[in-house]
């Protein structure tokens, strides 16, 4: 079940949890991709709180929402790159999109197979995904409160074994949302120092979500293989010394 386009906004826009939220996730993406010149990058769900920073040098962002969820204009002020898709046919051609992010639509989805199957599709050769799920062991998953807390929350080891079903190859993981969800003002005020001391000490704390990079694994070429038959070395230097007459 998807949520509201409406409910995300305002969690992420107009709430101070959502924006410490916001701010955290989006750290730990830029300390993953901290750039894409030159490149073109999707999000998926509602991924566009962390798609900003790569509107000034990106060669195209595109913020696709899900029909049951509903879309919004965005980026606020500037030219709209969002666009309302259909869950598993997106309006993109096959292996033009070099970076994805997906955030509030793989746990939402009714239909997840399909949809790993469009992110394969979309992605061109050494593209590579984002996948941000909530923590199944985490705070943020059993509070109704936020966005986390709908869907179907993972583990890593879940996560990662579904993402190799469909032909993804797991390369990186991390954690974010150390803090509590809760909007009370002394973990808010706290908040920035629980996201570095779980980061840096990730045992200690269960992060609310988990964010796993994926690159997209080529199938071999398939069919049989024909060999070029390599010349006879006798042939060769037999030619040298006595050439043969080649046949009219």
């Amino acid at each position: 079940m998807h949520l509201d386009v409406q409910d995300l906004r305002n969690f992420y826009y107009r709430s101070t949890l959502g924006r410490a939220a916001q701010r955290s996730i989006r750290d730990r993406v830029l300390d993953i991709w901290p750039e894409a010149s030159g490149q073109t990058v999707a999000g998926f769900g509602f991924a566009v709180p962390l798609l900003r920073p790569y509107l000034s040098d990106a060669r195209r962002v595109i913020g696709l929402m899900p029909g049951p969820q509903g879309v919004m204009a965005w980026p606020a002020g500037m030219a709209n790159v969002s666009v309302l898709t259909e869950e598993t046919k997106w309006p993109i051609d096959t292996g033009h999109v070099d970076k994805l992010i997906v955030m509030h639509g793989l746990e939402t989805s009714e239909r997840p197979s399909q949809l790993l199957e469009e992110c394969w599709r979309v992605l061109g050769p050494g593209g590579k995904a984002l996948f941000i799920v909530p923590n199944r062991a985490g705070l943020w998953s059993r509070s109704d409160k936020t966005p986390f807390g709908f869907g179907r929350p993972y583990s890593l080891g879940q996560l990662e074994t579904q993402l190799r079903i469909h032909e993804f190859l797991p390369e990186f993981h991390c954690s974010a949302l150390y803090q509590p969800p809760s909007s009370k003002r002394f973990w808010l005020k706290s908040g920035a120092l629980m996201e570095r001391t779980g980061t840096r000490v990730p045992t200690v704390m269960a992060g609310g979500v988990f964010i796993v990079e994926v690159s997209k694994r080529l199938h071999p070429p398939s069919g049989a293989k024909i060999r070029d038959k390599a010349p006879s070395r006798i042939r060769i230097l037999e030619g040298l010394s006595n050439p043969r007459p080649k046949p009219a």
